[in-house]
């Protein structure tokens, strides 16, 4: 029988939040999700995942930018999301680095994302002038 996929996530949360994350967790993961042809179901997982950590007071922030994020923007990322979660015991900002981001920094939250990217600034120009804003 296909496990529910809010049961694998919650159990990788717990794992994770009481000893961190292990090479040996992510390696059985991977071969679980393998041998049942879930690999499709990453995303979804890890958003759970994300979203079980903040319910702990865990926000996790994957921040996606061409270039390496300096302390100062890291601060600020750091406080824009403590806006979102005021009772956070912690703010985990992961960095992705993504070439396709021309410049600025695409946020993903468990549940919310903001794209502050220099391609959706342009995007929301051009709408904004051909009128559909």
């Amino acid at each position: 029988m296909k496990a529910p996929r809010t049961r694998i996530s919650s159990t990788i949360a717990e794992s994770t939040l009481n000893s961190g994350s292990s090479t040996a967790l992510v390696h059985e993961i991977a071969a679980y999700l393998l041998s049942e042809n879930r690999v499709g179901e990453l995303n979804s997982i890890m958003r759970d995942v994300q979203a079980d950590w903040a319910k702990a007071g865990y926000v996790e922030v994957l921040a996606s930018t061409a270039h390496e994020l300096s302390a100062d923007v890291r601060a600020k990322i750091t406080k824009q999301v403590q806006t979102l979660h005021p009772d956070a015991k912690q703010i985990i900002v992961t960095e992705v680095l993504d070439p396709t981001i021309i410049g600025g920094v695409r946020l993903s939250l468990a549940n919310r994302q903001l794209d502050l990217s220099v391609e959706a600034k342009l995007n929301k120009f051009k709408q904004f002038t051909l009128g559909k804003a």
